[in-house]
C-alpha cells in the first residue's frame, strides 16, 4: 500500500478520534452534576476540582471545545477530499462527502455523546485535565469569537446573560423531575418541597383562621373555664375579654393544673387572666422560615397573627410549620376533621375551608394556590363572584360544584378530577 495513502488514512482516523473526544467532552462537561463534583472535591478529588473550575465559565469552555472540534472536522474532511480526488478523480468529492458524513456522525458525534451522557461524571473527570489545556490555548481565539457574536446579537437587542433561576426553584424542579422518573417517592418529594417552600410561604397561608380558633372568655366562671380547657384538644388557648378581638393572654393547660395543685388557689378563686401568659402577635406577612426561627429563638410554640391594621386574623403554631415539611402530625388527643371524602364515582366532597395546599399534598393534585388559600377561595377567585348553590365551574382540569353555601361563604364543594381530554382552561 502506498505510504502517502497510509499517512492520509492514519491522519483522518486520528482526527476523527479527536473529534469524538471533543464531542464527548462537551456533552459530559455540560451534563455533569456540579453538586456531585463539589462533594468529591471536599473529599480531595483533584479531577472534580478541575471540572468545577472548567464549568464556572461555560461560555469559554464551550467556545474552546467547539473551536477545536470544528478545526479537526474541517481538517479531516479536507484530507479525505484530497485523498478521494487522487483515487477517484472528480467523483471523489461526492464520495468523500458521503463517507466523512457517515464517519463523523457515527463515530465523532453520536457514539461519544451517547457514552458521555450515560456516564457524565466519570467522563468529565477523565477529560478535565486535557480540556483545561485546550481551553487555555484557545481562550484568546474563543474570546474574540464570543465578542463578535455578542456584537452581532446586540444589533438585534439580544442579550446573552445567563437567566438567573433561584436556587430553591432549581432544587424543587430537580426533585419533581426525579419524582416523575420514579427515583423519589411522593412522601419524600412533599417533605423536600415543604422545606424549600418555607421562605416563599407566609404565615397567613398556613395559619388557623380566627373563625376556627378555640378561645376562652375570661369573664366565664372558673369551673366552666377549667372544664373547657380540659375538654379542648389544645394545650394553649387564647383568652379574651369584652370582645374576641381583645386578646389579653394565652392560657396553657399545665399552668392551670400547677395553680390548682399548688393549693394556693381553688376552683372558686381561680383567676384565669392572672395565670395567662403574655400574648405574642406576629404580622400575617411573615415568612414561615422567619417565623420558625422566631419560634426557636424565643422558645415558644404559639403566636397570634394580625394584619397591617392590628386586627386579629388567626394563630400559628410551631406544629403548623413542621406539618408543612413532614405532613399532618396527629396524636391521641387530636380531633379528626373530615374535610375530604372520596366518592364512588371518583369525585371528592370537600369542605370549603380545606386548604388548597393540603388537597395538593394529600391527593397529588396541582391546583394553584397563588391567589387563594382554600378550596372555596379558589372557586370565588375564578368565578369572580360568590357562586350560588348548585353552580358548576371547570378550570385547571377539575370540575367544582357548589353543594352548600351559608351567607357569603361556600361551605361544601364537590371536586371531580377530569380526564385529559375533558380538561379545560380557566375562563
Amino acid at each position: 500500500m502506498d505510504l502517502t495513502l497510509i499517512l492520509f488514512l492514519g491522519a483522518i482516523v486520528a482526527l476523527l478520534v479527536l473529534s469524538g473526544f471533543f464531542s464527548g467532552s462537551e456533552t459530559a462537561l455540560t451534563a455533569v452534576s456540579r453538586a456531585r463534583m463539589h462533594a468529591l472535591e471536599k473529599q480531595g478529588d483533584h479531577a472534580a476540582r478541575r471540572v468545577l473550575h472548567l464549568t464556572e465559565d461555560k461560555e469559554r469552555l464551550i467556545g474552546a471545545i467547539l473551536l477545536g472540534n470544528n478545526l479537526v472536522n474541517i481538517l479531516a474532511s479536507a484530507l479525505a477530499t484530497s485523498l478521494f480526488l487522487k483515487l477517484f478523480g472528480d467523483a471523489g468529492v461526492a464520495y468523500a462527502t458521503l463517507v466523512m458524513t457517515a464517519l463523523v456522525v457515527i463515530f465523532a458525534e453520536v457514539l461519544p455523546k451517547t457514552f458521555a451522557i450515560a456516564f457524565p461524571n466519570k467522563v468529565a473527570r477523565v477529560v478535565a485535565t486535557p480540556i483545561m489545556v485546550i481551553v487555555a490555548l484557545f481562550t484568546p481565539v474563543s474570546a474574540a469569537v464570543q465578542a463578535i457574536v455578542s456584537r452581532v446579537l446586540g444589533l438585534f437587542n439580544v442579550r446573552t446573560e445567563e437567566e438567573h433561576i433561584p436556587v430553591h426553584e432549581e432544587i424543587k424542579g430537580t426533585i419533581d423531575y426525579h419524582h416523575a422518573e420514579g427515583a423519589v417517592v411522593k412522601d419524600e418529594r412533599d417533605r423536600f418541597g415543604g422545606l424549600l417552600n418555607l421562605r416563599t410561604l407566609e404565615v397567613s397561608e398556613v395559619m388557623v383562621h380566627r373563625k376556627s380558633m378555640v378561645m376562652l372568655n375570661a369573664d366565664l366562671p372558673p369551673d366552666q373555664l377549667v372544664r373547657k380547657i380540659v375538654r379542648s384538644p389544645f394545650t394553649r388557648i387564647p383568652v379574651w375579654r369584652d370582645n374576641p378581638e381583645n386578646i389579653i393572654g394565652v392560657i396553657h393547660a399545665k399552668d392551670v393544673l400547677r395553680a390548682l395543685s399548688s393549693g394556693e388557689v381553688t376552683m372558686e378563686t381561680l383567676d384565669i387572666s392572672r395565670i395567662a401568659r403574655q400574648p405574642w402577635f406576629v404580622p400575617d406577612t411573615t415568612s414561615l422560615a422567619e417565623q420558625l426561627d422566631a419560634f426557636l429563638n424565643r422558645r415558644q410554640h404559639f403566636a397570634l397573627v394580625v394584619d397591617e391594621y392590628g386586627a386579629l386574623q388567626g394563630l400559628i403554631t410551631l406544629e403548623d410549620i413542621l406539618e408543612e415539611i413532614v405532613g399532618e402530625i396527629t396524636d391521641e388527643h387530636d380531633v379528626e376533621v373530615a374535610g375530604v371524602e372520596q366518592q364512588p364515582d371518583g369525585s371528592f366532597i370537600v369542605d370549603g375551608t380545606v386548604a388548597i395546599r393540603d388537597l395538593n399534598r394529600s391527593l397529588d393534585w396541582s391546583l394553584p394556590d397563588d391567589e387563594a388559600t382554600t378550596a372555596a377561595g379558589l372557586v370565588i377567585h375564578e368565578a369572580r363572584a360568590i357562586p350560588e348553590k348548585g353552580q358548576t365551574f371547570t378550570f385547571y382540569g377539575y370540575r367544582f360544584q357548589v353543594l352548600e353555601r351559608q351567607r357569603n361563604q361556600i361551605t361544601l364543594l364537590r371536586i371531580t378530577p377530569l380526564r385529559n381530554r375533558d380538561r379545560a382552561t380557566p375562563r
